[in-house]
């Protein structure tokens, strides 16, 4: 990975974290984005410290707003004009409905509509490399979701666990749907799911919910074994020209039967793409 530029969102805990850690490692030169100022500028010089690599820059950014990503993607690009690796892995799950700064809920803004953005921002400069590599993370949640046009921002009736489900099914036909675009290009797009990772994710969830997620914690993997498919698919000679694909640890598993409707994946981006407000649309 030296000389090679990665960018990784969300990376100030668990899989990010331990993803941005191992890249450091390896010599890549990283620009690493997330929401708390403090709270990255002290995991950057743990990144530092612990791999004696100081070639890490740190954007801030809330991903659930579309001025905040159009304006990160414009400063990465000038720091980094050619992007080697992009890894799409920020989320959240949120108890109860919280609308963005542009009015729509923000598990899906978030978990979907920044990926999206922020890829599709980011592509001339990934495409100037000679081989780049783009992962997002997913999650087996989407087994249970569906993409409800009519209602994509739970206007009706919110339900977290619905919402987290849906966009993560989104984050699996969006990558698919960007490698079938990417075609004829030196750009690969996968998905992963991590399996259940101990991490601080759903911390903030009380009742019910926050017991259970109390509990497993202690019981599943740790956020390096979380990690491994991710710097598999962005380092790896194996997982070199591979792209469109749904993977667990290192090996390709079969997502939620809709997301191969290519009708789906044609309409999420195009009702993405409106929903972003891209530039000049």
């Amino acid at each position: 990975m030296k000389n090679k530029i990665g960018i990784i969102t969300g990376f100030t805990s668990g899989i990010g974290l331990a993803t941005a850690t191992s890249l450091a490692a390896m010599g890549a030169t990283l620009g690493l984005v997330c929401r708390n100022k403090s709270k990255g500028e002290k995991t950057i010089q743990l990144i530092k410290d612990k791999t004696g690599n100081n070639n890490i820059k740190l954007f801030i950014a809330d991903l659930s707003s579309l001025a905040d990503i159009y304006n990160i993607a414009d400063e990465i690009k000038n720091n980094f004009p050619v992007i080697d690796v992009l890894v799409n892995n920020a989320g959240v799950v949120n108890k109860n409905k919280i609308l963005t700064v542009d009015g729509y809920e923000a598990t899906f803004a978030l978990n979907h509509l920044a990926y999206f953005l922020l890829t599709k921002l980011l592509l001339d400069s990934l495409k100037a490399s000679p081989k780049a590599r783009i992962v997002s993370v997913a999650s087996e949640a989407a087994m249970g979701g569906k993409i409800n046009f009519d209602d994509l921002h739970f206007k009706k009736k919110y339900s977290f666990w619905r919402a987290y489900a849906n966009s993560k099914l989104a984050n699996i036909i969006f990558t698919y749907e960007l490698a079938k675009r990417l075609k004829g290009t030196n750009v690969t797009a996968n998905c992963i799911y991590p399996g259940i990772v101990r991490t601080n994710f759903g911390r903030e969830l009380t009742g019910f919910w926050g017991i259970i997620f109390t509990k497993l914690n202690g019981l599943l993997r740790n956020a390096e074994k979380g990690a491994e498919t991710i710097i598999w698919l962005v380092t790896s000679p194996e997982a070199e020209g591979i792209t469109g694909k749904y993977f667990k640890d290192k090996k390709e598993i079969k997502s939620n039967k809709c997301s191969y409707n290519v009708d789906l994946q044609q309409k999420l981006w195009n009702v993405s793409e409106e929903l972003v407000k891209l530039k000049n649309n």
